[in-house]
């Protein structure tokens, strides 16, 4: 392999056919146009996929557009339209795509995890050219989506699909109730002990203890410092209680025992005179049709956020993306789907 690519500046034959008109000589080993060779551009292309396209205008020596457009090129060759063709069953999820809040949406599909489509913004405007993309036809096909509970998408689907049945994950409604309940409670009390320093440090610095799974609690000196926070706070234990038992929910099949479950989870929270809880527990039950869903559809978004883990690894290894179409094009392409 060469150090550096070197440009050559190749004479081509123009010939004036009597039948055919003015023609210029085919080179099999360059495209037309081309400011480089068919397996430079292939050679370059390969390692854009695992390498920044910094260090691969680096290591061949050439400019870092000439890069970016032959990756580009090679890519849009490769993937070509998506095909949408037999999609019955979906997922969306946003992830930051620059600083000052700004996101952007991927569509998925779960069976296959390969993604559809991506797009910018998580409005109702911003996934809409995905519905339109996708056609009547293919809108009329929908049964499924899964979600997080973000109004706009939820509206968009309502208005383009609504015969499709919305179906909540378990992940961003335990994050939510994190954030919402656990932490709240948990600044709550840490305020009540103002005049105890000790306990009030205690429960002010139990933060990420309270919100992770009890399986993953696995030192002993963490586990020993979660029963004593528990035992010595009614409020905390409650919330945490009731954390663990709301997952349960997800893992009914059958609508009517899951609503069973559910009504006597909200007549827990709500008996709790713990304000948060009962605000959250009062906001999910209107939510509640998306997560009884969950019985027919046993559908979830983690393979989403698999993929936004590897979306952010991509963005990191472009020192950031100012081209969306190339940036999505990335995306579309490390995430092709399996049979």
């Amino acid at each position: 392999m060469f150090e550096h690519a070197v440009q050559l500046e190749i004479p081509r034959v123009r010939v004036a056919c009597p039948h055919c008109g003015p023609k210029l000589e085919l080179l099999g080993w360059l495209d037309p146009y081309a400011r480089v060779t068919k397996r430079l551009a292939e050679s370059v292309s390969r390692l854009c996929a695992v390498m920044s396209i910094r260090h691969v205008a680096d290591y061949f020596g050439l400019n870092w557009k000439t890069v970016k457009n032959i990756d580009r090129r090679s890519l849009e060759r490769r993937l070509g339209p998506v095909d949408l063709k037999g999609v019955t069953v979906i997922g969306m999820d946003g992830f930051a795509i620059q600083r000052g809040r700004r996101y952007a949406t991927v569509v998925i599909e779960p069976a296959r995890k390969r993604v559809l489509w991506v797009g910018r913004e998580r409005s109702r405007e911003g996934i809409r050219p995905f519905f339109t993309l996708l056609g009547p036809e293919g809108c009329a096909a929908l049964k499924a989506v899964v979600m997080d509970m973000n109004g706009a998408f939820e509206q968009e689907v309502r208005a383009q699909a609504p015969q499709a049945q919305i179906v909540y994950d378990l992940f961003h409604v335990v994050a939510k109730y994190g954030r919402e309940v656990i932490d709240r409670v948990r600044v709550d009390e840490a305020n009540r002990l103002r005049d105890d320093r000790h306990a009030r440090r205690l429960v002010k610095g139990s933060r990420w203890l309270l919100l992770r799974n009890r399986e993953n609690v696995t030192r002993e000196a963490d586990q020993v410092r979660l029963r004593e926070l528990l035992a010595a706070n009614r409020a905390l234990m409650i919330t945490y209680v009731l954390k663990d038992d709301l997952k349960e929910l997800w893992s009914y099949r059958h609508e009517g025992y899951a609503r069973r479950f559910w009504l006597a989870w909200f007549r827990r929270a709500i008996r709790s005179r713990i304000e948060p809880l009962k605000a959250f527990a009062l906001k999910l039950r209107g939510y509640l049709p998306g997560l009884l869903a969950h019985c027919r559809y046993p559908l979830h978004t983690s393979v989403l956020e698999g993929i936004n883990n590897k979306i952010k690894v991509i963005k990191r290894m472009a020192y950031g993306f100012r081209d969306d179409a190339y940036f999505f094009l990335k995306i579309r392409a490390a995430f092709p789907g399996i049979e």
